[in-house]
């Protein structure tokens, strides 16, 4: 693929001059601002909750140019999210008249005969952060293997691979695993697509009328690992849909430029380029996971560099997507709570994704310094709710 031509460049500062002088974008930045601790009045205004942030990409040349860089500076300037802080304003209080499925109802769209252990992960670590209920939709093969991993999770073994439909029943079979999706659909506070999906073809079409239907009845998606796969090459499954997370790996989300961008990586703008790609999506959020979490809503950039673990054990992914389904799920109850107008209000989903990547970066922590090499994703799982507890005690 070639680099970002010149006029993409040119596009992408016209952009964010747009961006730096509109009033949305303004009003983004000071309601995520409102919803952290302010910086201390010595700091200088360059800082954000207390921590600096560089845009990367310098201004320099003539005085066009630089008023054109500071512009997309602004518009793409990465600030250090002050994630404990939000962590502890949209964990709900464990209160004694709450009763079963307030504190969230999670779903994972995954699991087949080569993958059982990514939804378990995904799933199990929602039940970990919170959530009072979780469940996995997964083919036949995978059902008994996911029960027998915990009793705490409610799986359906609905799903269907291709080599266990005729081609004359695919419609029928399709329209009846839509049907069972649908009677729980409505009851989940989040969905979760990709963990241990696989690619068979007609699973990844069942899952696409999933996707559609969760789509209508307006029920947040993460979307991770195969489901990454199945949207690059269907992109109509979340264009313009604000309720859905990504979740891209540095591969799937080379992948994604590609394909929407049609170019290369650049990390000298990469900023700018998420951004962009969030935009041309249309509104989805985008969690770009790396040394530092990257997240960007299309409007804002903020990060998460938080040190975790140095053993990149396989299975972090599933962690951080049933975790960032979970605290999407409170900071949209949160913020609908509190009654604010629509125009005044932070993206649930930027603050799900800020809060998700906190806490398995925690987890990650505490799981090496007690293991070590041997740490695998149980370990870190089995952290996640002290990692919570530490930030944001429970209330007795």
């Amino acid at each position: 693929m070639s680099r970002p031509t010149g006029a993409w460049r040119h596009q992408q500062q016209h952009r964010g001059r747009m961006w730096a002088a509109s009033p949305v974008f303004r009003r983004q930045l000071v309601l995520l601002r409102s919803l952290l601790p302010q910086s201390p009045p010595s700091l200088p205004p360059s800082s954000v909750a207390g921590r600096r942030f560089a845009p990367l990409s310098s201004p320099s040349g003539t005085s066009g140019s630089l008023r054109a860089a500071h512009a997309m500076a602004a518009a793409a300037a990465v600030y250090e999210a002050d994630a404990e802080a939000v962590v502890r304003r949209i964990t709900p209080p464990l209160d004694r008249a709450r009763h079963k499925g307030q504190a969230g109802k999670i779903a994972v769209i995954g699991g087949c005969r080569e993958y059982t252990g990514a939804p378990y992960f995904a799933a199990i670590s929602a039940l970990k952060v919170g959530a009072d209920l979780s469940h996995v939709f997964c083919t036949k093969d995978a059902a008994t293997v996911i029960k027998s991993y915990s009793p705490e999770l409610i799986v359906h073994p609905i799903l269907e691979e291709s080599y266990s439909v005729r081609d004359d029943e695919r419609a029928s079979v399709s329209s009846k695993i839509l049907t069972e999706v649908a009677k729980w659909m409505e009851r989940f506070d989040c969905i979760v697509v990709g963990p241990g999906l696989g690619r068979d073809s007609f699973l990844l079409d069942c899952v696409s009328n999933i996707m559609k239907h969760a789509r209508q009845a307006n029920i947040p998606t993460v979307v991770d690992g195969d489901g990454l796969f199945l949207i690059t090459n269907n992109l109509g499954l979340v264009e313009g849909n604000p309720l859905v997370i990504l979740t891209p790996n540095v591969y799937e989300y080379k992948r994604l430029v590609q394909k929407v961008l049609n170019c290369d990586v650049n990390e000298e703008t990469a900023s700018e380029q998420l951004t962009a790609l969030c935009q041309k999506i249309g509104g989805v959020t985008i969690m770009q996971k790396g040394k530092a979490d990257v997240i960007s809503d299309g409007k804002t950039v903020t990060q998460v560099s938080t040190f975790g673990s140095p053993r990149r054990c396989g299975g972090q992914g599933d962690i951080l997507s049933g975790s960032v389904a979970v605290f999407t799920s409170w900071a949209r109850h949160f913020i609908l709570s509190n009654e604010l107008p629509t125009e005044k209000r932070v993206n649930p989903t930027t603050l799900g994704c800020i809060a998700g990547s906190l806490l398995l970066r925690k987890a990650a922590s505490l799981a090496f310094e007690k293991n070590k090499r041997s740490t695998v994703t149980t370990d870190i799982i089995e952290f996640l709710g002290k990692s919570l507890e530490d930030i944001c005690p429970a209330e007795h």
